[in-house]
C-alpha cells in the first residue's frame, strides 16, 4: 500500500512539473512575440507607422515617439542612382538606415498616395526585410537576422504604381532597442520621405497648362503663373533633390484662363535647386526652381 502511494505522489509530481514547464512556454513566447519580435520573421503586424489612420511602435514599446528626419535615412535607387520622382510601374530598391546605429533595432514602413491609399507594391529581400500586408496596405520590416548589427541597411523592393497618382509620401517608424527584451527604455522614430510624381508626365502636363516659376531673391518669393479650364484649389509642394518636402502651402482658387501667382517662403530655406508640385484640384503640374538668396 505504502508503495502505490508513493508512486502515485511521483506521477502527480512528474505532471506537475510538466504543466507547469509548458505553461511558462506558452507565457515567455507571447511575451517575446509581442514585446522582443523574436517569434516575427517580419517584424510587427502592419499598421505601426504612424500613416494617416495608423498607431506606431509605441503601441508596444513604451515611450514617446520622436522626430525621425535625421535619424531615418530612407533612398529609394533606381539602379544605384538616387531618385527624387518615379516613373509608373517601375521597381525600384529602397534603402533605410539608422543613424545611431544602435545594436538593437528595427523598424516599419509603407508608401501612400495623398490619398492615403498603398501606392504601389513592396517585395522583401532575403535576409534584410520581410513584408506582410493589413488594410489594403504592404509593410516592409526588418527581419531576425538584420535587427541586431551595427552597420544594418534595409533594403526591399518598390514597384512604383502604373499610373501617375502624384507625390507618394514612405511612411517610416523606426525602433532604437536597447536590448532588454522588455516593452520599456526604447526609442521609436518617426519620419516621412516623398517621391514626386513622374517627372516625364508632368513635365508634360506644365507645358500644356503653361506652367512656369520663378524666384524672386527681392521678395523671398516664388513667383508662378499657368493656364487652366477649371475653377479649383491650388496648392504648392516644394520637394528639395534628397525627395523631401520643405515648404507647402494652399493658396486659395484659381480662375478660369490666365493665373498669376507669388507666394512668400520661409526665410530659412537654403539656396538650392528645388521641385515645385503645383496642383489645381487634382490636375498635377511641376517645373524645377533655383533659389539663390
Amino acid at each position: 500500500m505504502k508503495k502505490n502511494h508513493i508512486l502515485t505522489l511521483a506521477a502527480l509530481i512528474i505532471i506537475g512539473a510538466v504543466s507547469f514547464q509548458k505553461s511558462g512556454d506558452v507565457k515567455i513566447e507571447k511575451y517575446f512575440a509581442k514585446n522582443g519580435h523574436t517569434k516575427h520573421s517580419a517584424g510587427e503586424a502592419g499598421g505601426k507607422t504612424g500613416a494617416p489612420g495608423e498607431a506606431t511602435c509605441i503601441a508596444c514599446h513604451t515611450g514617446t515617439a520622436q522626430n525621425g528626419d535625421t535619424e531615418n535615412n530612407l533612398t529609394v535607387l533606381d539602379g544605384v542612382t538616387p531618385v527624387t520622382s518615379y516613373v509608373p510601374g517601375t521597381t525600384y530598391s529602397v534603402t533605410l538606415i539608422k543613424t545611431s546605429n544602435p545594436v538593437k533595432k528595427g523598424f516599419q514602413s509603407t508608401v501612400l498616395s495623398s490619398a492615403n491609399v498603398m501606392a504601389g507594391t513592396f517585395a522583401g529581400v532575403a535576409g534584410s526585410t520581410g513584408i506582410n500586408s493589413a488594410n489594403s496596405r504592404f509593410y516592409a520590416n526588418h527581419t531576425l537576422a538584420s535587427n541586431s548589427s551595427t552597420t544594418t541597411i534595409w533594403t526591399w523592393n518598390w514597384t512604383a504604381p502604373a499610373t501617375n497618382v502624384g507625390d507618394v509620401t514612405f511612411y517610416v517608424a523606426s525602433n532604437s532597442a536597447n536590448g532588454s527584451s522588455s516593452s520599456s527604455g526604447d526609442i521609436i522614430y518617426l519620419s516621412q520621405h516623398i517621391i514626386g510624381s513622374p517627372l516625364g508626365l508632368v513635365d508634360q502636363t506644365a507645358n500644356e497648362s503653361n506652367f512656369t516659376i520663378g524666384y524672386s531673391p527681392e521678395k523671398n518669393s516664388a513667383v508662378f503663373s499657368f493656364t487652366t479650364l477649371s475653377v479649383g484649389e491650388m496648392v504648392l509642394n516644394l520637394v528639395d533633390m534628397n525627395g523631401r518636402s520643405v515648404f507647402h502651402s494652399e493658396l486659395g482658387t484659381a480662375q478660369i484662363g490666365q493665373n498669376n501667382q507669388s507666394i512668400a517662403l520661409p526665410s530659412d530655406l537654403k539656396n538650392g535647386i528645388y521641385i515645385a508640385n503645383f496642383f489645381v484640384n487634382n490636375k498635377a503640374m511641376s517645373a524645377k526652381i533655383m533659389i539663390q538668396k
